[in-house]
């Protein structure tokens, strides 16, 4: 192999007896009848210690029902798919480029963006791509010491350069917003990402700053875990109008114009969420939703947000929707404020097409947008399709998936945060 010798963790198994199809030793029930905790407890020590004894997975399901009831077997629909406990990173080759990814006019940066980029350059020798407007600032293009170090970065432009084959992992410095756009940069396969909690919630952002040097060493010598985050497809189809529809103030469609067959279409790749919602009008929004090409319901309200489990504890959260674990291959479809009590969100399996469309008799026109950018106005017409990518986002945790999870919820959501109950005493049970 050129450039060293070839990086590689292996992953202890995982898998419960139960799942490669054999019998369950009573060594094996008596150990699984014992309380046990999956994860460490400790607060210190290497990755290992927080590595799952148990898969993320259920059991593989019994296909035969009763004594002459079986499934049909299909070799075409099988999938095999790792446990995510058991993902972990690693390199066909020593990494040699990163991108940092800082977040912009944010002056508490400036300083760990320029520690960081220092030992990235000089120290671990690293091709480092930083985002051109970033060295822009006037902070870091008046700093002559820093100067040096800035003329040996790669450059790049939103929309216009492709770094994709280029980038070996990815560094971002910020809060969760920076993890975002560094997904929506990369519209099919991404580098695996690496966030530190430099912003204001930090939900996606597990890693402190403190102990850069020794973390940023332990991912490049591809020991960490990780979790692939889903992300949604998004097609958007426009109808392309010789005469566009004119809305008055009040958003009503006044004239739909002549369509012409042509069609514009826009592809996008989702980490959090895609939110329909009635924009500046003051009129329900009126749209129509189809899966697999049924119509299940027309959406009454001031919008609907489709959202990855990443997503669930964001826009979503908000809305009213449960919080799903990042490994739950799902999406969820949540109403924002619905002109219906009884319009509660659902989640629906990940492989499923959905597809947003104005309904006929909608008053305005609605307005959609993808993790809280490049937002468009959807006319008659017009359509949404939405399934889940192919292509996630490996994050690097800081611990494993399941503790890194239940940490942010804690420390970011305050999850279940409340004053514990007094304990009652045998006297006050005479009471």
């Amino acid at each position: 192999m050129d450039g060293g010798e070839e990086v590689r963790v292996e992953a202890a198994p995982y898998c419960c007896s139960t799942c490669e199809g054999g019998e369950v030793s009573s060594r094996s029930l008596s150990r699984r009848n014992k309380k046990t905790r999956s994860l460490s407890t400790s607060s210190a020590g290497s990755s290992s210690e927080y590595r799952r004894t148990q898969s993320l997975h259920g059991p593989s399901p019994v296909t035969t029902f009763g004594p002459k009831a079986c499934m049909l077997q299909n070799p075409h629909a099988v999938m095999h798919i790792q446990d995510p406990a058991s993902q972990r990173l690693t390199w066909n080759k020593p990494p040699k480029s990163v991108l940092v990814i800082k977040k912009i006019r944010d002056a508490s940066l400036l300083e760990p963006f320029k520690e960081l980029c220092i030992f990235l350059t000089e120290v671990k020798n690293m091709i480092v791509y930083v985002e051109r407007k970033v060295l822009e600032d006037p902070a870091i293009s008046g700093d002559e010491n820093f100067g040096a170090i800035t003329k040996k970065f790669c450059t790049f432009r939103e929309d216009l350069d492709d770094i994709s084959n280029r980038v070996d992992f990815i560094i971002c410095l910020g809060g969760d917003g920076t993890l975002l756009y560094a997904s929506s940069l990369f519209q099919e396969s991404v580098p695996p990402v690496m966030a530190f909690h430099l912003g204001s919630l930090g939900f996606l952002t597990p890693f402190k700053f403190d102990t850069y040097q020794s973390q940023v060493t332990q991912i490049i010598e591809g020991n960490a875990a990780i979790i692939l985050r889903s992300r949604l497809k998004v097609r958007v189809l426009k109808e392309n109008w010789e005469k566009k529809a004119r809305v008055d103030e009040k958003g009503i469609i006044l004239t739909n114009g002549d369509s012409e067959n042509n069609r514009k279409a826009m592809q996008y790749q989702v980490l959090n969420e895609v939110v329909v919602d009635r924009g500046p009008s003051s009129y329900l929004s009126n749209v129509d939703l189809f899966l697999d090409g049924h119509l299940i319901t027309t959406v009454q309200g001031d919008g609907v947000i489709v959202s990855t489990p990443t997503g669930s504890t964001a826009y979503a959260v908000a809305a009213g929707a449960s919080m799903i674990h990042p490994n739950v291959p799902a999406i969820m479809i949540t109403p924002i404020c619905p002109h219906s009590l009884s319009f509660r969100p659902i989640v629906v399996p990940a492989g499923v097409e959905l597809k947003i469309m104005l309904s006929r008799d909608a008053r305005n026109t609605a307005w959609v947008s993808f993790d809280g950018r490049k937002r468009q106005e959807i006319c008659h017409g017009d359509s949404i399709t939405i399934t889940t990518s192919c292509f996630p986002v490996p994050s690097i945790c800081f611990r494993d998936p399941v503790n890194d999870w239940f940490e942010s919820l804690a420390q970011c959501l305050h999850w279940n945060v409340r004053k514990k109950q007094n304990y009652l005493s045998s006297e006050d049970e005479e009471y």
